[in-house]
């Protein structure tokens, strides 16, 4: 990639290939002693975190493609037994999917990186239209990959996104049957996407190779915008930058682990915990936090076809970008007013995201057409404009003179653009924490639970009492058709033994057959088996229970939420707290009330309850003052009861919760010291060539 080399291999062995092949020859000029600015400041070093984040998103992917089933019937379910059943099946989803927003966490900041100092500018315009390419593959690649769970989130996300081709003139209702695989969201569309997920990582590495080589050939871009002249205004790419890029990684890896191990949930959504339903509409829809821009832009603009080429042209636009700016000065270090501007759009596109979260409606719309007027005026007026008029400040001769002379800022203002970076991202965060639990109710109650925070356990007492509970009172409604007998006696649970267990399932009848008469028949519940549902079919459940069916409380913690405001998700994120869930289900139980309050009306056959959302709920008061007999002699209470058994349902949600902790902690003693030791290490290789 960086033209041909003279090195030469000492083993002789070596010496045969590289004469036949000479592979190592190419990777000793490309990534040994090709020549980079001394200048690079971190965030040149996203450059290679992407390059490990895609390392990661496609070693995960294969895996848990080996695990994963491609069935409309069997795709949710199949993602919960990886995450259950599988070897450390929980860890390779959450490295996945929270690997998926830390890619693009990443990509923003390398984007932003490259607007500020005009990577874009000549002669890298090939190099910059290749990273929108790899942009816009890597958005098609997160929008598939978020169909595959199956949850309601991702359902309907597919109906909504797909739809937009239906815009398309003459052709887009035929895209739209394409794409489907039939006349709706369903298995056939499930196939397809699965396939191009796979498929489309190895294409965006692909590209990337071709963006690395395009990099090579016009070479690194820098801080000051100026090309290197002579050898004292480069260093060679290891160890300097190697060095350089590996303390970078190690720092970003301690965020990826933070999201792995303690907030694995913060980025997604409820509703996804939901197994995907056709007949029931989610009330508000939102993509993933990174398509939020987007989506508001689209949202913005009344007309649907002019909303497609909107959201889609703000993407596109992107590859006019160097010839939009013909200003000769790269780097808006040097260009007061290009600076000024530059943070006016950083602000304007986290502005849309938060937007792209919010309902359609009043303020919103009028935002969002603002905003999306001042996205397009940033690559339509001000940039050509600015080329026009701006006077920039003198540029340094060579990149020598500019680090030793220190001409202008030294970098960009990079404590305040970190602050900017998580507050956008929080931003996004609580705007898609959406009001699952608390539309139209009041918001529960917060709890103090023994799982919660970074050392958090589960109490073996609650998780026992619990379990007795939802025996003798949720089990004749509610399934937990995710939940074996046999999880009873494994670490981080109850803490019952192999025996208990068996004799525990042994108190069950389970369905089972054909026999050799080829007749159904019950037995025994064994340790193997999964918890019976209460009823045969959905159909049996609603006629049952006045036509709303039971859920299923397996992952019922997880499913529910309720929205936080601001600026608590802001706090959320550094305290960890992920307690939405059990919160809403233990207020739920609570909330029961005999007397309907004045002005709320209730349908007969339903029960007023203050934290259900629109307060009427078909579930009569399911608890009352010693309804259960504990025998530890804990306080036979309503408020006992609901902690108890939320308790239980949370560890039925996250069965390996103890153990992602206590890995967490030991992943995050090994980061800070690996990145200490590469921070002395980059020190020392650097300490001369400042």
């Amino acid at each position: 990639m960086s033209g041909p080399s003279d090195y030469q291999p000492s083993n002789p062995a070596l010496q045969w290939i590289e004469r036949r092949l000479p592979i190592l020859g190419l990777m000793h000029s490309s990534f040994v002693a090709y020549p980079t600015p001394r200048n690079l400041n971190y965030w040149w070093t996203f450059g290679a975190i992407l390059s490990f984040m895609l390392g990661m998103q496609i070693l995960t992917g294969v895996i848990l493609a080996m695990h994963y089933t491609p069935h409309a019937d069997l795709a949710f379910k199949s993602v919960e037994l990886i995450v259950r059943d599988v070897n450390y099946g929980w860890l390779l989803r959450n490295m996945h999917a929270v690997g998926a927003s830390m890619f693009f966490v990443a990509v923003y900041v390398h984007m932003f990186r490259g607007l500020y100092y005009g990577s874009y500018k000549e002669p890298r315009e090939v190099l910059w239209i290749l990273g929108v390419i790899i942009y816009l593959l890597m958005m098609a690649t997160g929008f598939m990959g978020y169909v595959l769970p199956w949850g309601q989130m991702s359902f309907w996300g597919a109906t909504v996104i797909t739809n937009l081709f239906s815009a398309i003139p003459y052709v887009g209702e035929s895209i739209v049957t394409l794409l489907w695989g039939g006349y709706s969201v369903g298995n056939p569309t499930l196939n397809r996407f699965f396939s191009l997920h796979y498929l489309l990582p190895f294409l965006i590495a692909g590209v990337v190779v071709l963006h690395v080589w395009a990099l090579h050939v016009a070479g690194q871009n820098n801080p000051d915008g100026v090309e290197p002249k002579t050898e004292k205004d480069t260093v060679p790419f290891t160890p300097h930058a190697t060095i350089k890029d590996m303390f970078g990684v190690a720092c970003f890896m301690l965020l990826y682990a933070w999201f792995i191990f303690y907030m694995p949930n913060y980025l997604g959504d409820a509703d996804n915990y939901i197994p995907a339903n056709p007949g029931v509409t989610p009330p508000h829809i939102v993509p993933e936090w990174y398509y939020l821009p987007f989506y508001a832009i689209l949202r913005s603009i009344p007309n649907k076809l002019a909303g497609v080429i909107g959201m889609f042209g703000a993407i596109i636009i992107l590859c006019f970008l160097p010839w939009l700016d013909a200003a000769k000065t790269r780097s808006s270090k040097y260009r007061p007013l290009a600076k000024q501007f530059f943070w006016i759009f950083v602000v304007v596109c986290i502005l849309l995201g938060y937007l792209g979260a919010q309902p359609p409606e009043g303020i919103y719309v009028i935002a969002g057409r603002v905003l999306t007027v001042c996205y397009f005026a940033y690559f339509l007026i001000v940039l050509p404009l600015l080329s026009r008029i701006e006077k920039p400040r003198p540029v340094p001769n060579s990149i020598s003179d500019a680090v030793l002379a220190k001409t202008g800022s030294r970098s960009t203002p990079m404590v305040s653009t970190a602050i900017m970076l998580a507050l956008a991202g929080s931003l996004f965060a609580g705007s898609v924490d959406s009001a699952k639990a608390s539309e139209g109710s009041d918001t529960p109650p917060g709890n103090k639970w023994s799982f919660s925070g970074p050392f958090g356990k589960f109490d073996r007492g609650a998780l026992q009492r619990g379990l007795k509970v939802y025996k003798e009172v949720c089990a004749s409604c509610h399934g937990l058709s995710y939940v074996a007998f046999r999880n009873l006696a494994e670490p981080g649970g109850p803490s019952y033994s192999v025996a208990q267990a068996a004799a525990f399932a042994s108190e069950y009848k389970v369905k089972d057959g054909p026999n050799d008469a080829g007749d159904m028949f019950e037995r025994a519940g064994r340790p193997a088996d999964y918890f019976p549902s209460p009823f045969p079919n959905e159909q049996a459940a609603r006629a049952a229970n006045g036509g709303a069916a039971p859920p299923d409380l397996s992952l019922i913690t997880k499913a529910r939420s309720y929205k936080r405001g601001f600026p608590w998700f802001i706090f959320d994120f550094f305290t960890q707290f992920q307690e939405q869930g059990p919160d809403y289900v233990s207020a739920l139980l609570q909330g029961f009330e005999d007397k309907v309050p004045e002005g709320v009306t209730i349908p007969e056959g339903s029960y007023y309850n203050k934290y259900f959302p629109g307060h009427a709920i078909k579930m009569p008061k399911p608890l009352s003052d010693g309804q259960v007999t504990y025998d530890d002699g804990s306080p036979t209470t309503v408020a006992q009861y609901s902690k108890d058994v939320t308790t239980f349902l949370m560890w039925t949600a996250e069965p390996h919760m103890e153990a992602r902790k206590r890995l967490g902690f030991q992943v995050f003693v090994f980061l800070i010291l690996f990145a200490g030791l590469m921070y002395f290490t980059k020190k020392k290789v650097w300490a001369n060539s400042h």
